[in-house]
């Protein structure tokens, strides 16, 4: 493979926990890039939208995106030239929420109720209603029933994921030209209202809203046995680039996986500062975050390429294509590079921090 000089590599991480996420603010990334001169830069970050939207549909040259897979998925499966690089698997909660004066208690108890969901007018994938389907199917899917037993009630929202530019303020990330209308969770009001009986929310925030207001938890998908029901956007997350970094900056693809192995490592060894840091990355608190993702959560950033997180992101994959959020079913196996991963992990038997 040609090694020719990587001028700039745009990056971006989903504001979850991710192992690029923490190469990224602890500065391992950049410092990694020194010697190249490489330019680092946050594609979320950038003053265009068109740059900015890249974080979604990964249609820019040189580019590393570690984050919830949907996004991902929907890239590859509408000829986006990408190559999945890893996968990390940090389980989170993902609940349905009712509250106490629907007279919801259980899972059964949705046969015939409203369901309120999300739908994005101006987007190219609608991740926050795919991945509400996917909890409220797996969900039902424990009791026998399916999403043809609930009525959904379709919650509109205008405008796009990309509409305003992200940036880092004190460690978190903040949208600027933030748009209060835009950004708050129709269907939660919805739901408070009592104009529907159960709505869907995941991660961090679900848990701090569900306490806020008294919020009755019907179920949570996140934490059941089976991996095939906690699979969702962010179970497994993917780690991509383009194919153009791939074959032609072979040793930056292989300096980008050894920095996010690297700074899973340090999360391992020091739990209390990756609290901390995952706090910042949610804009929340240390203790939603570990409600949310466990007390062990920095013992589940770990990127590899295992069986169950590839059979988990084939059976979200034809998910996504049954409910026609993707063009083309296909093998994910087919999407895999194994040779990044396998270089880094065999040029060192151990990785320190």
């Amino acid at each position: 493979m040609s090694q020719t000089p990587l001028d700039t590599l745009w990056y971006t991480h989903s504001p979850v926990p991710t192992g690029l996420g923490i190469a990224v603010e602890s500065g391992r990334l950049a410092e990694a890039f020194l010697p190249t001169g490489t330019n680092i830069q946050a594609l979320r970050e950038s003053s265009e939208r068109d740059i900015r939207e890249a974080h979604f549909d990964h249609h820019l040259p040189n580019s590393v995106r570690h984050g919830g897979n949907i996004p991902a998925i929907w890239a590859y499966a509408n000829c986006s030239d990408t190559r999945l690089l890893g996968l990390s698997w940090s389980d989170e909660v993902q609940l349905i929420l009712t509250t106490v004066e629907s007279g919801v208690k259980t899972v059964r108890d949705l046969k015939h109720r409203r369901f309120g969901i999300p739908k994005w007018a101006n987007v190219q994938i609608d991740f926050t209603r795919a991945q509400a389907l996917r909890g409220l199917e797996n969900a039902l899917k424990l009791e026998g029933m399916s999403v043809s037993d609930v009525d959904l009630v379709d919650y509109p929202y205008g405008g796009t994921y990309s509409d305003e530019q992200v940036r880092h303020v004190h460690g978190a990330q903040v949208s600027f030209g933030f748009n209060r209308t835009q950004r708050r969770n129709n269907e939660l009001i919805g739901l408070l209202r009592g104009d529907i009986d159960a709505i869907f929310l995941k991660g961090a925030h679900a848990v701090q809203l569900a306490d806020e207001f008294g919020l009755h938890i019907v179920i949570d998908t996140g934490s059941h046995p089976d991996p095939m029901i906690r699979s969702n956007n962010g179970t497994p997350r993917t780690l991509t680039v383009d194919r153009h970094l791939l074959e032609h900056h072979f040793d930056a693809a292989k300096t980008i996986v050894d920095c996010v192995l690297r700074a899973e490592q340090w999360a391992w060894a020091n739990p209390e500062k990756t609290r901390q840091f995952l706090a910042r990355e949610l804009n929340t608190s240390e203790y939603w975050v570990a409600t949310a993702y466990g007390e062990d959560a920095h013992r589940r950033l770990r990127t590899m390429l295992d069986e169950q997180s590839i059979l988990a992101l084939q059976d979200f994959t034809d998910f996504l294509h049954r409910w026609q959020f993707i063009p083309r079913r296909f093998d994910v196996r087919d999407w895999i590079d194994f040779s990044v991963l396998e270089s880094v992990l065999g040029a060192t038997s151990r990785l320190s921090v």
